[in-house]
C-alpha cells in the first residue's frame, strides 16, 4: 500500500484549529484518501456521519462511524497526524442490522498521549472499492498527575429547535470544541424521540427559527429506523461532527431518547402514539442510544449503561443510569421504601457503593442525568425527579438518603456531582446544616444545558437535602422554551490542577464567556 503523509506534521492546537474549516473532521488530500485502489464514487461506501470515540480510559478506546452499505469498518491509529507506520486494525463488517454503524475497541494505547486515527469503509465485495478517510483525535487517560479538563452539558435538539444553517447550525458543540477539554460528559437527552421537528418554529416576537428537516424527524420515534434517524439527524450538522472528532464522549440517557419521563412498564396515554407499550419503546430507543454512541458494550449485561472511568490519581466518573431501574411515577411521597420508591435499583446502588468505596482518586465526578435536589414534576399529579416536597425523606429521597449516609459513614471526599435535564446553568451546594435530612457530608452539584433546545426557567427546590442555588444562569420570570437564537445554551468546564490538586469549576454560555466560577481545594 502507498503510504500517504500530509505535507506538514501538525500538533494537537494546530490540527483543532485546521479541523475547523473542515465539515466534520479531517480527510487526506485527494488521491491518498483511500487504504487501497479505488473504484467509482457510485460504488464506493460512504462515511458522511464523521468518526467519534468514547469511553476512553489509559489504555483503551471505542472509535465508532457509520457508513451507507455494508462494509468492513478499516481502524488505523499513530502517535501523529502523519500516521507513520500506523496500526490498522480490521474491524467488524457493519450492516444493516446495526444501521450500518459500527465501532472497534482500540487496546494496548499509551496512558495520558495524544493519538490519531482515522476510519475507512471498504466493500467486503470488492477492495478497491473503499470510502475516504475520516480523520479523529483523542487523548488518552493519564496514570499520573496531569492537568485534567472535562466539559459537561446535556439536551440536544429538543422543543422543535432543530438545524437551523441560517443561525449557523448547533453552535455550542463548536464553543465547546474550541475549549479543548480532555472528554466530554453528554448527560443525557442525547437526542429528542418525542419532539418532532418541523420545518419552522414561529418565534414570539414574529421571526421564524427555520429548521432543516427529514423524514424519520417529522414524528414521534416508535420504529427502530426512526430512534435510528433522531440519531443520524443530529449528525448533519458540522459542529457536531467536529466535535466528535475531537472530543471524546462519556454518554448517559435521560428520557428523550425513549419519550418524555418514561419509566419501565408505563403504557403511554398519548395520542401520537399508536405504540403504546413503553418496554417496547424503550428496547427500540436503547438499542439506537447503543448504535450510535462510542460506549464499550458490557458483554455480561448489553442493557447496561452505568460504568466508571479512573483517570489517574486525580479523578474517578461514575456514570449512572437513573432511568431504567426506577419505579413508577407516583405523587413521590411514600412513608417507607419499597418497589415503588426504586430510582437507581439495588444492583446499580450496591455497584456504585463498591466503586466509591474503592476509589482512591482525589476527585470523584458522579454523572446524574437529573439533579438532585430540584422538584421535576410529570403531570399534575407524579413526579418525575427524586425530590418532591420540603421534609424528612419520602419516597425516592430514601434511596438517595441511604448513599448520601453511606458515603458519610466511608468517607468518601471531594465528591462532585454533575447533571442536566432542566435546561439552564446552575451551581447548587448541598448542605446538611440546612437540610431536613442532615447525616451527610457536604457537596457540590453543577447543572449545565442545554447544548442546543428550548431554556427554561429555574425549577422548585426541595430542602430535604439542604441544597443552597449559589448560581443560577436564568431569572425565575423566564418564558419557557427559550429558542437558541437568544443564547442561553450552556456548558460546564471542570478543570483539576496537578500541583494544587484543586477542582475549579465553570459554567459558560453559547459563546464560551465565563459566568460562574468556584474553586474546590481537596479535603
Amino acid at each position: 500500500m502507498t503510504r500517504c503523509t500530509p505535507s506538514r506534521l501538525l500538533n494537537r492546537r494546530q490540527f483543532l484549529a485546521r479541523s475547523a474549516a473542515a465539515t466534520g473532521s479531517l480527510v487526506l488530500p485527494a488521491g491518498c484518501a483511500a487504504p487501497f485502489a479505488v473504484t467509482s464514487d457510485r460504488t464506493r461506501p460512504a462515511a458522511n456521519w464523521g468518526v467519534a470515540s468514547g469511553d476512553v480510559t489509559q489504555d483503551a478506546a471505542i472509535i465508532w462511524s457509520r457508513t451507507d452499505r455494508p462494509a468492513r469498518m478499516i481502524v488505523e491509529y499513530a502517535a501523529t497526524e502523519s500516521y507513520r507506520n500506523p496500526t490498522r486494525i480490521a474491524g467488524p463488517v457493519v450492516a444493516a442490522d446495526t444501521g450500518f454503524t459500527g465501532r472497534v475497541d482500540l487496546r494496548g494505547l499509551p496512558a495520558g498521549q495524544q493519538v490519531f486515527y482515522r476510519v475507512a469503509f471498504s466493500s467486503p465485495t470488492d477492495r478497491r472499492a473503499v470510502s475516504d478517510w475520516i480523520t479523529g483525535t483523542l487523548r488518552t487517560a493519564p496514570d499520573n498527575a496531569s492537568a485534567i479538563r472535562f466539559a459537561f452539558s446535556a439536551d440536544t435538539a429538543g422543543q422543535g429547535f432543530g438545524i437551523n444553517s441560517q443561525w449557523g447550525g448547533m453552535r455550542l458543540y463548536e464553543t465547546m470544541r474550541r475549549s479543548d477539554p480532555d472528554f466530554f460528559i453528554h448527560s443525557g437527552d442525547t437526542i429528542y424521540a418525542d419532539n418532532p421537528i418541523e420545518p419552522t418554529v414561529l418565534l414570539d416576537d414574529g421571526r421564524e427559527w427555520r429548521n432543516l428537516v427529514t423524514a424519520a424527524k417529522s414524528k414521534v420515534a416508535e420504529s427502530l429506523e426512526e430512534y435510528r434517524g433522531n440519531y443520524e439527524y443530529n449528525l448533519r450538522d458540522e459542529h457536531v461532527r467536529r466535535f466528535n472528532a475531537q472530543v471524546p464522549q462519556l454518554v448517559q440517557w435521560d428520557d428523550h431518547e425513549v419519550t418524555n419521563n418514561w419509566y419501565p412498564d408505563e403504557v403511554l396515554d398519548d395520542a401520537r402514539y399508536t405504540v403504546r407499550d413503553v418496554n417496547l419503546l424503550a428496547a427500540r430507543g436503547h438499542r439506537a442510544f447503543i448504535e450510535y454512541n462510542p460506549i464499550r458494550i458490557d458483554p455480561s449485561d448489553e442493557r447496561r449503561i452505568y460504568r466508571s472511568f479512573h483517570h489517574g490519581p486525580l479523578l474517578d466518573v461514575f456514570m449512572l443510569d437513573m432511568r431504567r431501574y426506577r419505579g413508577p411515577n407516583t405523587a413521590n411521597l411514600q412513608p417507607e421504601p419499597g418497589p415503588a420508591t426504586r430510582f437507581l435499583g439495588d444492583e446499580q446502588m450496591a455497584w456504585l457503593k463498591k466503586e466509591l468505596r474503592a476509589s482512591r482518586a482525589v476527585w470523584k465526578v458522579i454523572a446524574a442525568d437529573m439533579p438532585l435536589g430540584l422538584v421535576v414534576r410529570d403531570g399534575k399529579h407524579a413526579i418525575e425527579n427524586i425530590a418532591n416536597i420540603d421534609g424528612s425523606p419520602l419516597g425516592r429521597e430514601f434511596e438517595i438518603a441511604a448513599l448520601l449516609r453511606f458515603i458519610k459513614q466511608e468517607d468518601v471526599r471531594n465528591l462532585v456531582w454533575v447533571t442536566g435535564d432542566v435546561h439552564y446553568a446552575a451551581a447548587h451546594y448541598y448542605d446538611p446544616a440546612r437540610a431536613a435530612f442532615s447525616d451527610f457530608s457536604p457537596f457540590w452539584e453543577f447543572v449545565a444545558g442545554p447544548i442546543h433546545a428550548g431554556t427554561f426557567p429555574p425549577k422548585q427546590l426541595d430542602n430535604t437535602f439542604g441544597p443552597q442555588v449559589k448560581f443560577s444562569s436564568v431569572p425565575a420570570d423566564l418564558k419557557p422554551k427559550r429558542p437558541p437564537s437568544d443564547g442561553r445554551q450552556y456548558f460546564g468546564l471542570a478543570d483539576i490542577d496537578p500541583d494544587t490538586r484543586a477542582l475549579t469549576v465553570t459554567l459558560r454560555d453559547l459563546e464560551g464567556r465565563e459566568l460562574y466560577r468556584v474553586e474546590l481545594t481537596p479535603g
